[in-house]
């Protein structure tokens, strides 16, 4: 094995081919960085919408909070934060994509009612 790496093509070749995994891994490292950069940057913006705050069905058992860095927390029952995501409003629709990856939506008939999932929600 020593003289095969007293050979000067073969020193070469090995560096340039360890250059390019460390090249390639840096590029692939930059990439997700970006990536989760955009991804934080997203959910930490303001959402500018009247409907950011609690939501609670007429039981008090589904407690949805409506943050304004653009995520949700649903509660269920005793489970506090059953459920969380991100959402967006536009106009008075609104669409979920829940971290587990199931999506859902619902539509503000009112500033104080919110219809989700076959469930009604009230602004608490």
């Amino acid at each position: 094995m020593r003289r095969i790496f007293k050979s000067p093509v073969l020193q070469f070749l090995t560096a340039l081919t360890l250059a390019g995994a460390a090249t390639g891994s840096s590029a692939a490292d930059t990439v997700n960085d970006r990536e989760t950069q955009q991804q934080q940057t997203s959910e930490n913006s303001v959402q500018q919408h009247p409907y950011v705050g609690m939501w609670v069905t007429d039981d008090g058992r589904v407690r949805h909070e409506l943050l304004p860095t653009g995520r949700y927390d649903e509660a269920r029952g005793n489970r506090e934060s059953a459920y969380r995501g991100r959402y967006e409003v536009t106009g008075s629709h609104i669409e979920y994509w829940d971290d587990t990856g199931f999506t859902a939506d619902g539509d503000f008939v009112d500033g104080n009612t919110l219809h989700h999932g076959g469930m009604v929600l009230r602004r608490k």
